[in-house]
């Protein structure tokens, strides 16, 4: 009779599977031995605390699922999780504060594992121009206002193609977590009316380099490219999972435009 995998083995084959390793390739990987990585798969061997955080990194398992992994296998998580404003993490809030405030006149925002607005600077004011009170309820999911129909949608320029872009971030990030909550968030914002055109913009998504977000705003057009930024190496739950999205201006009119904005703040 096969024997049945305990929950740690599972849990291991279940995120190798996902990030499409071979049991070779993850032993080879990790440096382990293959025959070791099919005994903890299987049952017949338990792994230790540092196997389990080993294989763990290897697989680039986040910090959340590590401790699930952690008291699969019968031991203590070993990452905390604190709110933002939680006096340890004062030095990150403030990091987080200066990148936010240093950008402007560019637009900013900081976000959770999923995508709940957690910070902006100031210059993200056009962005929320005639969208519903509701939705700026807290808490405010900024994908939610991307496509809501109350939302940006309406002034979104190019949101067939924004939206596809959207999609595909959202997918990648349930890939690597499995997070239930953000295939949630898809399901719904899936169900919000689709362009025309959203067919053809995903399947000629795979070929873009950059996507634009173009918005309209009471100042004109504005032409936009984002980066994300996150901290390297947290070893806080809550660092790992927050992202900063950056916005920057892709064309010299709306440079103008955000600078002129930025004054008139000022």
């Amino acid at each position: 009779m096969a024997t049945t995998a305990p929950p740690i083995g599972g849990l291991f084959r279940e995120w190798r599977q996902r990030r499409h390793l071979s049991q070779l390739d993850l032993a080879l990987k990790a440096d382990v031995s293959a025959r070791h990585l099919s005994f903890v798969e299987t049952g017949r061997s338990q792994p230790s605390r540092e196997m389990v955080l080993h294989l763990a990194e290897h697989l680039d398992v986040p910090l959340r699922e590590r401790n699930a992994l952690l008291l699969a296998a019968g031991y203590a998580p070993a990452f905390h999780e604190r709110p933002l404003q939680d006096p340890a993490l004062a030095g990150a809030r403030e990091a987080v504060e200066r990148v936010l405030a240093g950008h402007e006149p560019y637009p900013a925002l900081a976000v959770d594992r999923h995508w709940n607005l957690l910070a902006a600077n100031r210059a993200i004011a056009p962005f929320l121009t005639g969208v519903a009170p509701a939705l700026q309820q807290h808490p405010v999911n900024v994908l939610r206002i991307s496509l809501h129909p109350e939302g940006m949608a309406s002034r979104i320029v190019n949101l067939a193609e924004w939206r596809a872009h959207l999609f595909a971030r959202l997918r990648r990030q349930i890939d690597l977590t499995g997070d239930p909550v953000l295939a949630e968030l898809l399901r719904e914002l899936r169900g919000y009316p689709a362009p025309a055109g959203s067919a053809a913009t995903s399947a000629d998504h795979a070929a873009a380099v950059v996507v634009p977000l173009g918005i309209a705003s009471p100042a004109g057009t504005l032409d936009l490219v984002s980066t994300t930024m996150v901290f390297g190496t947290p070893l806080d739950i809550t660092l790992s999972e927050l992202a900063l999205e950056t916005f920057f201006p892709a064309n010299a009119a709306t440079a103008a435009i955000l600078r002129r904005l930025g004054e008139e703040r000022t």
